[in-house]
């Protein structure tokens, strides 16, 4: 039976009858999906991307053919991450067999299925028995800290961003934008951040397509800080991709002398429904806090992300400022674009913000 979280009332500004219809003259579309009332955003009609505003329980996830029917089966937990899990919910039981079912919560605000230029599903949601809370691309942090206590948005533990019902959409001939406003709830009783999220996907045009995710975060409450996986590895922009043939990997930086110091990673490899390769650039943009983010990845995990904040550290949330955190996706045909196509869109990413 699915249970029922942090009570706020949903009113979407606009609501849609059917997803991905449009009329003639607005090709980029936003739609609200009748199936599961999630926001999908639309190419003359065609599927560019669902964002979930709205709490996404394990059989609602939306799957490729080949994992519709798979059952997962959840495995044990023990080490650090476990020792984590037990700081953070200090009334469970320790004596009793961990799995890493404990992740296994419903979940919102993230973009999933993010679809390529052909068709074919570039991420992945609730993947494997291993790591139920990976979910498409979304933003959070291992460890969320609200004066003394520690809490866990990226694994789903204690704070949860829940939706307040507040939601803009634009349609239009080049691009079409989703902005929502989500609010971090610590133990389902206090709201402790309040967070716009901004997603605009342009139409596809040479074999690309642009995809600008945009977050602002402020606090509402004093003293809260967010921190990677012990402040040393993973956490802010997630990327949980489908696993593809041929999967490759790659991420750079410029050192910290080159001016401009420019920054980009790369997925791609042979999707599902696929008949060629494709993949996923990230584009940091340079006015983000502590550029550039570390770059982390992980290859059997089918990962990549731009870290924040800055290893061994932990940034506090404004209550007087916002935290804006600014990225590119540029959706591909084709493998790893070559580099003198890189600094190109790199380049102009800058300058039109």
């Amino acid at each position: 039976m699915k249970q029922n979280f942090f009570t706020v009332i949903i009113i979407p500004t606009v609501l849609w009858v059917s997803a991905c219809t449009s009329e003639p003259a607005t090709v980029m579309t936003v739609a609200v999906n009748p199936d599961n009332g999630q926001y999908v955003i639309c190419e003359s009609g065609k599927p560019v991307l669902q964002y979930n505003y709205h709490t996404v329980y394990e059989d609602d996830v939306v799957r490729s053919e080949s994992q519709k029917n798979q059952k997962i089966t959840y495995s044990p937990v023990e080490g650090v991450y476990l020792d984590e899990y037990y700081k953070s919910n200090p009334a469970v039981d320790k004596d009793g067999k961990a799995t890493s079912a404990i992740w296994a919560t419903p979940r919102s605000n993230y973009i999933h299925p993010l679809y390529g230029l052909n068709g074919e599903m570039l991420t992945n949601d609730w993947p494997d028995g291993g790591h139920p809370h990976h979910r498409g691309i979304f933003w959070a942090w291992p460890e969320v800290e609200y004066g003394a206590e520690r809490s866990d948005l990226y694994a789903l533990q204690r704070v949860f961003a829940r939706p307040v019902g507040n939601v803009k959409c634009i349609d239009g001939s080049g691009f079409a934008e989703i902005e929502a406003e989500n609010r971090w709830i610590w133990e389902e009783k206090k709201a402790i951040v309040r967070e716009w999220a901004t997603i605009r996907a342009y139409r596809a045009s040479e074999g690309r397509r642009i995809i600008d995710l945009t977050i602002r975060m402020q606090a509402l409450v004093d003293s809260v800080t967010v921190a990677t996986r012990f402040t040393n590895s993973y956490g802010g922009l997630n990327v949980r991709m489908a696993t593809p043939q041929q999967q490759d990997i790659s991420y750079y930086s410029d050192t910290a002398t080159a001016s401009p110091v420019r920054c980009w990673a790369d997925f791609n490899g042979i999707f599902e429904g696929g008949q060629s390769t494709s993949g996923m650039t990230i584009l940091q943009h340079k006015d983000n806090p502590e550029y550039p983010g570390k770059w982390v990845d992980y290859p059997t995990l089918s990962w990549v992300q731009p870290t924040f904040p800055t290893p061994d550290t932990r940034y506090p949330l404004s209550r007087d400022k916002a935290l804006i955190l600014r990225y590119r996706l540029v959706v591909h045909q084709g493998g790893k674009p070559d580099e003198t196509v890189l600094v190109k869109l790199w380049d102009e990413y800058q300058k039109e913000h």
